[in-house]
């Protein structure tokens, strides 16, 4: 598998060469999730959708990042990662539009899923470039600050949506988003192929021998990984839901969702600088503990001040995680078939991503909405065991051989 140049030793040269092709993109990419994540479930609703089938809509995203992820290793590996973004920008572009025209829930719910697809293609390609373009003692620095720039997006998305929004109502935010998917795939398309495997080399494996020969540690980390996607794509149903809820205006809860994400990106770069110098397991952990607390007081918010440090605390949380399920999934990726392994990898989380939106929905409906937060609350607690378990500890200059025994990879 094909290499890039071995980066230059030392300062930030490495992270510097990554701002057009990978840091930019992310950054534009983030405004357009920041500005359609708080109006996915209100569009739903001001379609005529329940409040479970609004839950529902937005699990979508996750199913669409889940059918991304199975051939997107594969898809990465053999057309490269410039071909492979332009391939996943065109899928958003037609997933974006359809929700900004949608017509019925069914329409919007398509939409979503495809738009979930080009973030998993997209997603994979920048960090199997990422990986080869920088050394492994800066590798959590780098793909945190990937995940920070995204998230610095996803803090102005919500601003900017907010004022179409006000002028449009919740449709606003789709065109904010449609105009980001056009400009972050027109500059990554600056990206070099890095792992397309050339003439002759061998093929790329399938996800069954890949989930076959790695199954240890999809496992273990893998399911600890799924509980952190449950916890962190359910606050994008369980946020505006609560907000309607007790009576906010989608304007107020755009505003709700930026205020969270501004406290996530003042954490990302120093949460993947820890990580690099003192290991991944304690931000891991405590990533999923401030999950857990801020699904099990979500009940008690009855007005905007309490809703806002609900979803501050989700910020902080989501902040020390920033970059965390990307760099150990790469501490413990083959290095013959790296590209396949992350996309089982991301598979785990995107399960998660999945899940949770449609757990709140489910249990919403057969209970409430307050019972469906206490629900997630648990299972982030038991995420939160989990990646104290098994998250090895891994410091910069160490090999990922450190993956312990308990989640290893087989040996095949």
């Amino acid at each position: 598998m094909p290499s890039a140049p071995p980066p230059s030793p030392g300062g930030p040269r490495p992270l510097r060469r990554l701002v057009v092709p990978v840091f930019l993109p992310a950054a534009v990419f983030g405004v357009g999730q920041g500005a359609s994540a708080p109006v996915v479930a209100l569009q739903a609703r001001e379609l005529g959708a329940s409040i479970w089938v609004a839950g529902l809509i937005v699990a979508l995203l996750g199913l669409g990042q889940v059918l991304g992820d199975l051939p997107a290793g594969q898809v990465v590996a053999r057309i490269g990662e410039r071909r492979a973004v332009l391939l996943g920008s065109a899928v958003g572009a037609v997933g974006v539009a359809l929700s900004l025209f949608s017509w019925s829930p069914v329409v919007l719910g398509v939409g979503v899923a495809l738009f979930g697809v080009a973030s998993a293609v997209w997603g994979l390609a920048r960090q199997s470039y990422v990986v080869d373009a920088v050394p492994p003692g800066m590798r959590a620095r780098a793909l945190s600050a990937m995940a920070s720039l995204s998230r610095l997006g996803f803090l102005i998305g919500p601003f900017l949506g907010a004022g179409v929004v006000s002028l449009v109502g919740p449709r606003g935010g789709f065109v904010v988003q449609l105009v980001a998917v056009l400009v972050a795939g027109a500059l990554m398309a600056a990206m070099p192929d890095v792992t397309a495997r050339a003439p002759g080399a061998p093929q790329a494996r399938s996800l069954r021998a890949c989930v076959a020969a790695h199954r240890k540690v999809l496992g273990t980390l893998g399911a600890a990984t799924m509980l952190m996607g449950a916890a962190r794509a359910s606050r994008t149903a369980v946020l505006p839901l609560w907000a309607e809820h007790i009576g906010l205006d989608p304007v107020t809860t755009s505003l709700l969702f930026g205020l969270g994400a501004a406290l996530d990106v003042a954490l990302s770069y120093p949460a993947g600088r820890w990580m690099d110098l003192r290991g991944r397991r304690s931000l891991a952990a405590a990533s999923l503990v401030g999950f857990t607390a801020a699904h099990l007081v979500l009940p008690l918010a009855g007005g905007v001040v309490a809703l806002g440090a609900v979803s501050a605390l989700m910020g902080v949380a989501n902040g020390l995680g920033n970059g965390l399920i990307m760099t150990i999934g790469t501490d413990a990726a083959p290095d013959d078939a790296r590209a396949e392994f992350l996309g089982a990898w991301r598979l785990c989380h995107d399960l998660g991503m999945l899940g949770g939106p449609l757990l709140i929905g489910a249990v919403s409906g057969a209970a409430t909405l307050g019972a469906a937060a206490l629900v997630m609350g648990g299972l982030s607690a038991v995420g939160a065991g989990g990646m104290a378990r098994w998250v090895p500890r891994r410091r910069a200059g160490q090999s990922s051989d450190s993956v312990p025994d308990s989640a290893r990879p087989s040996a095949k």
